[in-house]
């Protein structure tokens, strides 16, 4: 199973066909409103979820700085109108207090995982995220690339992102050990976890290798990529991790195409290979549903971090079934409790074209419900189904930043390859994946 073409692709073009241009514009576009409806005019942050009240979260910040330029490519959005939003948050990033204090936006370069919609600053007593303040740099950097005209603001809007990029002290985040911790709280330090294994890690440490001011040691890379499992599941060989969205987020933005670290080489595959069977690996298991959920089959999967029923426990059928709340859940070792989330599946869609169209189609005909203003909501399960109607089952009210960014971008880079073109002229990117040891392809 080691050779890169184990999981032939399908009939894409067919596939296309099948599932209509159209439809798959418009649920594209549907995604991208989200950050046209749900971004504060004042400072450019944008809400966690469409719940009111929400605050704001920095990855979904960086999705949308991903997003502006896929939107001004389809004509969703002007230039000028994402010239000022893209401005808008930058300046606010520069300017917004940046020190130790607990109710900053940020420190050494990072920023906290949730900031208040008004003020921008710390929400709560959330961490000073690694990973959420990568997503947002990918997002600067992204807007970097794309905006590369002689007049003032967009030039300006250069000079932000790589201002803000090169403040980042990724050294300090590594908090004397090889590898990057998760984050750090002025209350109490650094937190206890680092990242370890295969996961959404993989973007944050190519942008820290390819800083030119406080880069990662190529060591820590090595370290990290020492934690990989490879994994045989329900008949694929590959670098195992549980949810969808650790096979997604970092290909949002890296090309991972024909490229190679040490460790793809060894495996004879590359990460885009990774990943689409990984893809194939969560439609096995649920055909296969070894927990005999409602729904489950060849076009009703996507298990991934997504938000759920609630903590409860319900017996349905004779069976003692447990739920749960906003968790990671995975395949095939779970958790799982009959939740998934259509949007981790439309998020495949580079991967596996050809079981990603069907899916989505089931997905939008068969469940009506789990599509709301702004394409997909969060998550839907069958199994659970509502007490006062037991004809209805359970589905997320809300729309979240950080599930509709990957809608948008993927289906671009499925489309057109924009995000992937533009990261790939990114220097910074380029080192980091040199520095990681990637050769080959386009690099």
């Amino acid at each position: 199973m080691n050779d890169v073409t184990s999981t032939p692709p399908g009939n894409t073009d067919s596939a296309l066909t099948d599932f209509g241009e159209t439809r798959l514009d418009a649920m594209q576009r549907r995604s991208f409103q989200y950050f046209l409806q749900q971004t504060s005019s004042l400072n450019g942050l944008v809400a966690d979820k469409s719940q009111r009240g929400s605050d704001a979260s920095i990855a979904a910040v960086g999705f949308s700085l991903a997003c502006y330029p896929v939107g001004i490519a389809r004509g969703w959005i002007s230039r000028a109108d994402a010239v000022d939003r893209t401005l808008t948050v930058l300046r606010f990033f520069r300017n917004s207090p940046h020190d130790a204090t607990p109710d900053a936006t940020g420190y050494k370069g990072f920023y906290y995982h949730f900031l208040d919609m008004t003020t921008g600053r710390r929400a709560g007593r959330c961490e000073l995220s690694t990973v959420d303040s990568g997503f947002l740099l990918a997002g600067m950097l992204t807007a970097a690339s794309y905006f590369d005209q002689d007049d003032e603001q967009e030039q300006e809007i250069r000079n932000l992102a790589e201002l803000l990029y090169q403040r980042v002290d990724w050294q300090w985040a590594c908090n004397g050990g090889a590898t990057l911790t998760h984050g750090w709280k002025p209350e109490s330090g650094f937190l206890p976890y680092r990242w370890q294994g295969y996961d959404e890690a993989l973007l944050l440490y190519v942008l820290g290798l390819g800083s030119p001011t406080h880069p990662l040691p190529a060591e820590s890379y090595t370290a990290w990529a020492s934690t990989y499992q490879w994994k045989a599941v329900d008949g694929y060989e590959y670098l195992y991790g549980g949810p969808l969205f650790l096979h997604q987020f970092s290909h949002c933005w890296l090309d991972l195409r024909g490229i190679q670290d040490a460790f793809a080489r060894g495996k004879g595959i590359d990460y885009f290979e990774n990943s689409r069977r990984a893809t194939y690996a969560q439609r096995a298991y649920a055909i296969r549903n070894p927990l005999e959920f409602v729904g489950y089959g060849a076009n009703f999967w996507g298990l991934t971090a997504s938000d759920g029923p609630g903590w409860t426990t319900r017996r349905i059928d004779g069976i003692d079934r447990t739920f749960f709340d906003y968790i990671a859940r995975g395949a095939p070792y779970g958790p799982d409790d009959g939740t998934i989330a259509p949007w981790a599946v439309a998020a495949s869609l580079p991967f596996a074209p050809e079981i990603v169209l069907p899916a989505i189609r089931h997905l939008q005909d068969a469940y009506p419900q789990a599509s709301g203003e702004h394409c997909f909501r969060c998550s839907i399960n069958p199994t659970y189904s509502i007490e006062s109607d037991t004809s209805l089952h359970w589905c997320s009210e809300y729309h979240f930043g950080i599930n509709l960014g990957p809608v948008v971008v993927m289906c671009e880079n499925f489309r057109s390859g924009l995000p992937w073109r533009l990261m790939r002229a990114c220097p910074h990117i380029k080192t980091g994946l040199r520095r990681a040891g990637f050769t080959n392809g386009w690099l």
